[in-house]
Parts: structure tokens; sequence; C-alpha cells
């Protein structure tokens, strides 16, 4: 591998602007003062990742590999200035804050899981050093991965707890950092959407690796835990049901759609990449539930075979990336149940695999147009 090759990163959270432009709405300031604090903050920082980008992207990692990780965790102290104090290194003992142990423990478990499923080492497969601040703002309602570390807000106690609480949205901000390193996947529209989507299903599966969990014990939710008692929802996205995470009169309801007929088109978000990720999300949990036992096993395999493979264009649609894993299905388990399960997951959501995929051109018609 070029470990000098150049990579362009992006500001990608993990709550989607427009359940934060909901929240920003409401008539009680308790809730719409964060929300509204937490959209300014994002829209300045996706600013700076865009001027960054375009004075030149960043450069990989070029330190020795480990099979170890090396963590370091910051304190931000409600600030704005990063990464803040350093309160606890790779290899110390526990801190007495609960979020600094949580951020450890999971930079490490998502370090784990890629390292004995897939053989990888660390986010850009070169050891990259991972960092991650806490208790970043007062009442942020967020969390991210800005292209060179993770950050977690605390939530305003609200609508949002503690953004270190569920480890599949840390496994899903730090994959961000592995397509960034991979496939580099354009943050607009299907190609963006499939950004997210890759971010969800790995970010499962490091909850699952965690659990010894197979695929018919798993919750198939993101962010379980996270929603504050009394938020009617169980979580941000559901990978097995998009559409059905959570019915609030604060949040509104979970937008997401099952399948191409249902596709939402709009302007927001970077053209919906938090929403129609849903469809994506669902092929692979069709996949991984028709293939059985741990889904990082084969269903997940394919899926990294496919972000590694360096057969996806940055702006794939659906249609390249349904034919991508299916030829990945196929190149390492042959024309079987393997192949056959990501065929039928794709057909199933209505995705039409191109015939030949990596040019970024959409094949399909969505379904009608809807805002958001």
């Amino acid at each position: 591998m070029d470990t000098s090759a150049a990579i362009t990163p992006v500001f990608c959270t993990i709550i989607p602007p427009h359940v934060l432009d909901k929240l920003a709405r409401h008539d009680d300031p308790a809730l719409s003062g964060p929300a509204r604090r937490t959209l300014e903050h994002d829209a300045r920082e996706r600013t700076r990742r865009h001027l960054a980008a375009a004075l030149g992207p960043t450069v990989r990692h070029t330190g020795a590999a480990s099979d170890k990780p090396q963590r370091t965790i910051y304190d931000a102290g409600h600030q704005d200035n990063l990464p803040g104090s350093k309160v606890r290194a790779e290899g110390a003992a526990p801190s007495a804050d609960a979020s600094v142990n949580r951020a450890y423990d999971a930079l490490g478990a998502t370090f784990e899981t890629y390292l004995k499923a897939y053989g990888r080492h660390s986010i850009d497969d070169q050891g990259l050093p991972l960092v991650a601040s806490v208790h970043y703002l007062k009442d942020y309602n967020n969390a991210f991965w800005n292209g060179e570390q993770m950050v977690f807000g605390d939530g305003d106690g609200r609508i949002f707890l503690d953004f270190t609480l569920p480890l599949d949205v840390i496994g899903h901000e730090l994959t961000h950092g592995v397509t960034q390193y991979t496939a580099n996947l354009d943050y607009q529209g299907q190609s963006g959407a499939l950004n997210e989507s890759v971010s969800d299903v790995f970010g499962s599966l490091i909850k699952q690796f965690a659990a010894g969990q197979t695929a018919d014990q798993a919750d198939w939710l993101i962010g379980a835990g996270l929603l504050a008692p009394g938020v009617h929802g169980v979580a941000l996205r559901s990978m097995k049901e998009p559409g059905t995470a959570y019915d609030d009169p604060r949040l509104g309801k979970d937008p997401q759609p099952a399948d191409m007929a249902h596709y939402v088109r709009t302007s927001q978000d970077n053209g919906g990449v938090h929403i129609n990720s849903g469809i994506p999300n669902r092929a692979f949990y069709l996949t991984a539930a028709a293939i059985g036992g741990h889904a990082w096993e084969k269903a997940g395999q394919v899926w990294y075979d496919t972000l590694t493979g360096g057969s996806l264009s940055a702006d794939a649609q659906f249609a390249d990336f349904a034919a991508a894993t299916v030829a990945a299905a196929t190149a390492r388990y042959g024309e079987g149940d393997e192949s056959r399960a990501v065929q039928a997951a794709w057909h199933e959501v209505g995705v039409k695999p191109a015939a030949h995929h990596g040019t970024g051109v959409p094949r399909q018609q969505p379904g009608q147009p809807q805002e958001v």
C-alpha cells in the first residue's frame, strides 16, 4: 500500500441536521437552544473542513502498524479548543470520569474488531493513533469524526444523553475514517448515503463483535441508549426496519426509507445522506440474516472487501455498490448461498446492480420526491 497517498477528510456527525432542525424550532428554549447551537457549530465546522480540503488533503499516517492500539483521550472542558487536556493515555489506569473510560474502551473495541475480523491495523491500516475528546462544548447534541479525531458532546440531557454511551455510535464515526482512507465516498447524494450506511454497518458489527452476538441475536439498532428517558423511540436508526427507530413529538418521525420505492429526494443533509442510508442498511441486514451466524464473518467480509477492493468510484451510486458487493461475494465464496443472499437483499430493497459499476451514473428512478 502506498502510505503517501493523499486523502480528503469530511466532517461527519451522528445526529442528522434534520433532527436538530426540528428541535431548534421547538417552543421550549431548553430544547431549541442546544439544538440551535449544535447546528450553528456543525455548519461552521463543515466550512472549516471544506476550507482545509481546498488548501490540500491530509496525508496518510506512516507509522509502523501494530496489533495494539495507541489511544489518547482528552477532555475538551466544554470548550471548542481541540483536542483539550490529555486525561488518559494508552495503558493508563481508568479515569474517575466515565465518559473518558467509555471513549477509551470503545476505541479499543473498534480497533480490535477491525484487526481480528479483517486484519486491519487501525483506521488507516497503518497503525493510526486513535484520538478522542470528550465533554465538547456545553449541551452539545452530537458526536463527530473530523478527519483526524473523534469528538463527543455530553448531550442536553433532555433529548440526548452522553454520546460516549453507545458503542456503535463510536464505531460508526471511526468507520468514517476507514471510508476516508479507502473508497473515500463523496459525502453527497447516494454516495454520501453509502458512506453513512457503511458506518452504520460496521458500527453495528463492532457492537455485535464485542457482545459475541449472532445476526439473529443482534438488535440492529444504531444509537440504542442515546435517547433520554421520555423520548418516544429506541434509537437513532434501525437497520432491520428503517423508519421505525423513533416517533416523538419533539424529534418527529424517523424518515428513513426501507426501499427505493420510498427514496427521499431532498436538498437537506447533503441530499439526505442520513435518510436514504436506510436502503443499503436494510440490504446489509437482509444479507446477514439470510447467511446467519456472526454477521461480521461473511456478510461483513463482503462489505469490507467492497469498501477496500478499489472497484468503487468516489461518486458510486447504490447500483454500483450493489454490483460490487455481488462481485465481492462471488470472488470470495463462489456462486453459492452468500452470493445469492447478497443479490436477493438488493432485489428486496429495489436496487438493481449496475451492469458496469463504478461510474457513479444513476441507473434507477427512485420514488417520488419528498421533503423532510
